[in-house]
């Protein structure tokens, strides 16, 4: 019988050097609201969405493509972008045929993270497209590495329910033996039937409410309502 691929959860960028990622499909993951937001904006047809690290890179990039620049940092707009990391901003009247370029406090790092480790293939990941990226790990039969992509470096849940929502759908088809899949498997289907009730406990959930974001938070946990895969490819995020 061929060798089932493996499967490891990852839970914090911090923790990515002690894998191997060369040979992966690594999924990055930024509930609220990063890879939301980029999920969003392509399901509703957006042309592609370049993560960037920097706001100085945000800026130039978004200057010289005519593109759409959008951001924040501890949760807010950051000045001189044009949007924010909110879902909500990119209905298709908006953003269809456009280039959004993005930076993020915390998904957009991992992304470039997980590019400079060498990983084979990433795409992005969140409720909202759940089904895409499960379909998608299970037809290419590959390696896969679930990276959360945390609150500067420190554990969150968000992005570890939405692996166990991945783990719980596909782990038939990989070999897993990795505590952190398991803790994440665990977690999701303990809370996925009160998920709106659960996100109100989490740290994130406070951050982002004081900024009124709580529609926003909710939509980011409501599984398959933008069921598209952003792979990244030559720079940028594009409808897979």
């Amino acid at each position: 019988m061929s060798q089932l691929p493996v499967l490891h959860t990852v839970l914090s960028p911090n923790l990515l050097g002690l894998y191997d990622v060369s040979n992966s499909v690594v999924v990055i993951i930024d509930v609220f609201r990063a890879t939301s937001t980029i999920t969003t904006a392509l399901y509703n047809g957006a042309n592609k969405v370049i993560p960037v690290a920097s706001v100085e890179d945000c800026i130039a990039i978004g200057k010289n493509l005519g593109a759409i620049t959008a951001g924040e940092r501890d949760g807010k707009v950051i000045p001189g972008l044009q949007y924010g990391n909110s879902p909500a901003e990119y209905p298709r009247t908006f953003i269809e045929g456009k280039t959004l370029v993005l930076t993020t406090t915390n998904g957009t790092r991992l992304l470039h993270k997980a590019l400079d480790s060498g990983a084979d293939e990433v795409i992005t990941g969140s409720f909202p497209n759940l089904g895409a990226v499960c379909n998608h790990l299970m037809e290419k039969g590959k390696n896969v590495i679930l990276g959360c992509s945390a609150w500067k470096d420190k554990f969150n849940l968000e992005d570890t329910l939405f692996a166990g929502a991945v783990i719980s759908q596909i782990k038939e088809h990989f070999t897993i033996h990795c505590d952190s899949s398991l803790m994440a498997e665990n977690m999701y289907n303990l809370h996925k039937n009160d998920m709106y009730g659960f996100i109100r406990k989490l740290t994130h959930w406070h951050r982002l409410a004081a900024f009124g974001l709580e529609k926003d938070l909710e939509y980011c946990v409501t599984e398959n309502v933008a069921n598209v895969l952003p792979l990244y490819k030559d720079g940028a995020l594009i409808a897979g």
